[in-house]
């Protein structure tokens, strides 16, 4: 078991690898959701087969870009993400992001450990013949969330191990579904459809990578035990390339299935749709190999939250810390489960918001990397002010206006199920580019605002 927490962690016990970035990133996405995606994108934006792959491809190279860019300050400071943001914000500064995004991971679980119970449901059902009861759907929903908890509560190693596993399984199961789409496919219809328009396929870059960009304050707790000598470049060329080839086959699938069932773009349960859609040797392994995917990518989230939970001043073990996200999933899972009459629609909402959250914080702390951030590891867990990253009074004045000023932004051009801005029928707003905007407003203001002194030393922006 992983015990340490927000303590960065010393250069004698840095022994991680690059190479072990490749699976994680490729399991934080293995999740049958983007079927839906993809289904989506042919059925509502219009697009093509050529479209479809070039959005699978763009979007998450994009988004997972970030994620790498961003996890070199995981190497740099050796400390989970939202603690290296106290150089940024401040120890006071930091709580108002860090909540907001503790919050946002909320929905995240919650959204997996739902999905994943549906695929539990799934197969079940397809082996079985049981049928959806309500006692049955809080008893497999506490089972996901379990299982989530018991990796993520182990640590860093058990979610290495698990991850090679999975990918793995995962990869072998997506080979039987792509060599059964490509007899089964009608493929005189796909390649035969007409181009959709420009301003779909930007629509679908735009959803597919606020869903990605969520990682970003994430990636430092993957990469905190690499030494500091590992390359930046083969960080971020990992966390790519982990990211298209489960994106882009995923997506790539979800179109290809929508071509004989469009309603997969709009169904409440993806998940027994799916299995509907494919022959019972395939799809059995393949919601299977899926539940595991969707155990590990609630237990990478809920990994990330404790660390989260710790720095907002939950005084506990990062374990029990961990275990704060697990109860807050069940519950909010049991609610989805039980009342929402649109998963889908509910799920791609989140997404917006999303986007959107995370989008601020990246903006402020990727241009204060860029700027050649060092970090103090006795400041960073110094909440008494005697020590840098104080500020003014435990602020960042210029951090807190950029990353406050991006929010508002971006939510001005976002329209949800429960909210729209008074921007979001601009382009930018029909294009689903909220979080851009919030990205681009976070960056310019904090790069042009004055920087406060810390007492650190900064290096060049080297990678």
């Amino acid at each position: 078991m992983e015990n340490r927490g927000l303590d960065p962690v010393p250069d004698a016990e840095r022994t991680g690898r690059v190479r072990t970035l490749f699976p994680t990133w490729v399991t934080a996405n293995m999740t049958v959701l983007l079927l839906t995606v993809g289904a989506g994108l042919t059925v509502f934006n219009g697009l093509n087969l050529w479209q479809v792959l070039a959005v699978g491809f763009l979007a998450p190279a994009f988004a997972f870009g970030l994620v790498g860019l961003v996890s070199i300050a995981g190497k740099r400071g050796g400390a989970p993400g939202m603690a290296l943001s106290r150089a940024v914000f401040g120890q006071r500064g930091n709580l108002f992001p860090g909540a907001v995004l503790w919050v946002a991971r909320w929905g995240w679980e919650t959204a997996n450990a739902v999905t994943g119970s549906y695929a539990l449901l799934a197969v079940l059902d397809l082996l079985f013949g049981i049928r959806i009861t309500h006692t049955l759907v809080l008893v497999t929903l506490t089972a996901f969330v379990a299982a989530s908890f018991l990796v993520s509560g182990l640590g860093i190693r058990a979610l290495r191990a698990c991850s090679r596993v999975s990918v793995c399984l995962f990869g072998g199961a997506s080979v039987l579904v792509l060599v059964h789409l490509i007899g089964a496919t009608p493929w005189r219809s796909v390649l035969d459809r007409p181009a959709g328009p420009a301003s779909g396929m930007i629509a679908g870059i735009g959803t597919l990578a606020a869903g990605g960009i969520s990682w970003v304050p994430s990636a430092p707790d993957f990469a905190r035990y690499l030494p500091r000598s590992a390359s930046g470049r083969a960080m971020v060329a990992a966390t790519m390339c982990g990211a298209v080839v489960t994106v882009l086959p995923l997506v790539t699938t979800g179109a290809l299935l929508a071509v004989e069932a469009p309603d997969l773009a709009v169904t409440n349960d993806p998940v027994a749709f799916i299995g509907d859609l494919l022959p019972g040797w395939i799809s059995v392994p393949y919601l299977l190999t899926a539940v595991l995917g969707m155990v590990l990518i609630n237990a990478m989230s809920m990994y990330s939250a404790g660390f989260t939970a710790q720095t907002l001043g939950f005084a506990v073990p990062r374990a029990w810390a961990v275990g704060v996200n697990a109860t807050i999933s069940l519950l909010l899972g049991g609610l989805l489960m039980m009342v929402a009459t649109s998963f889908i629609s509910t799920f791609m909402s989140f997404l917006a918001l999303l986007g959107v959250t995370f989008s601020a914080w990246i903006g402020v702390f990727g241009v204060d990397l860029l700027r050649g951030r060092t970090y103090d590891a006795e400041a960073l867990l110094d909440t008494t002010g005697r020590r840098g990253y104080w500020y003014a009074g435990g602020y960042s004045g210029s951090a807190m206006a950029a990353w406050g000023a991006a929010l508002v932004a971006g939510l001005l051009f976002t329209e949800v199920e429960w909210f729209t801005g008074p921007l979001a029928s601009t382009w930018t707003g029909r294009h689903g580019l909220g979080w851009a905007a919030s990205v681009l407003v976070a960056a310019g203001l904090y790069a042009v605002l004055p920087r406060p002194a810390d007492g650190t030393v900064r290096a060049p922006a080297r990678f």
